[in-house]
């Protein structure tokens, strides 16, 4: 597995985790709901849980004797602690959580720093329960194509250019359902959601966040340079400026019933 290129040891890695939590969460939460698997008793598993938000939230929803099981290489800006939320360091290269033990499996913004998807989400299968739902939600970058201005264009090219030598793939999103279908499961269906923003909303804030983090890394990968950054982080704070980066896809599917 690449190394994780936002690692929590990073300055303002916990502050930029708790925005993607607010941008992110409500619209995971709907996703989880709409296949109706949470109840009284269930277990659930996500995998690469950041500060745990989501699991805190299926802890309650699971209440009372259910499980939510949170799992991470590094769980350590994680503050939240639940009776019924048990966190794990784990890997999920390395095989199952618990094999065929949970009702619900699910993982966001993972797959796409995985250098081999296929192993993971055929270990998260394998820790499903006969009947069984995964929910994947990942990137695809297909809006920044059509960027603008030209500035914001170039600045995206560059960090494509940067992801794919790192071993990132923007463009996992658009191959979750066919992963899906060679992998067994069934009732595939998935959506993607493209968020329309302007600078100085939140989501710009994420993107000056994430950049402001990488910002050396990205400038020595001879991919960007301090120009494209300015121009890009400038934007950012424009509220004229609008734009939209990433069309997050969220497909599930369920092993097949006992």
């Amino acid at each position: 597995m690449p190394k994780y290129v936002l690692g929590h040891h990073l300055k303002g890695e916990g502050a930029r985790l708790q925005l993607m939590s607010e941008l992110l969460d409500p619209t995971h939460r709907r996703y989880v709901d709409a296949l109706g698997i949470l109840r009284p008793g269930a277990r659930t598993l996500e995998i690469g849980c950041g500060n745990a938000s989501v699991s805190a939230w299926l802890a309650k929803r699971v209440s009372p004797g259910g499980t939510a099981v949170a799992v991470d290489l590094d769980l350590s800006l994680i503050q939240v602690r639940m009776q019924n939320l048990e966190l794990r360091r784990a890997d999920i290269l390395a095989g199952p959580i618990e094999r065929g033990t949970f009702d619900l499996v699910t993982a966001r913004a993972v797959l796409h720093h995985i250098a081999n998807p296929e192993k993971a989400i055929a270990n998260m299968i394998a820790s499903l329960r006969k009947g069984g739902a995964l929910l994947l939600i990942e990137p695809d970058f297909l809006p920044v194509s059509i960027a603008e201005p030209q500035e914001v264009r170039a600045f995206w090219d560059g960090w494509l250019a940067w992801s794919r030598e790192r071993g990132i793939d923007y463009h996992i999103g658009r191959t979750l359902a066919h992963r899906l279908v060679s992998l067994g499961l069934t009732q595939i269906s998935g959506t993607a959601e493209t968020v329309v923003y302007n600078g100085g909303s939140l989501w710009a804030e994420y993107w000056i966040q994430t950049v402001s983090e990488l910002r050396g890394e990205l400038i020595n990968s001879g991919k960007i340079d301090e120009a494209l950054i300015h121009y890009f982080l400038m934007y950012c704070s424009d509220s004229n400026w609008w734009t939209q980066t990433i069309a997050f896809t969220a497909v599930h599917g369920r092993t097949v019933a006992g």
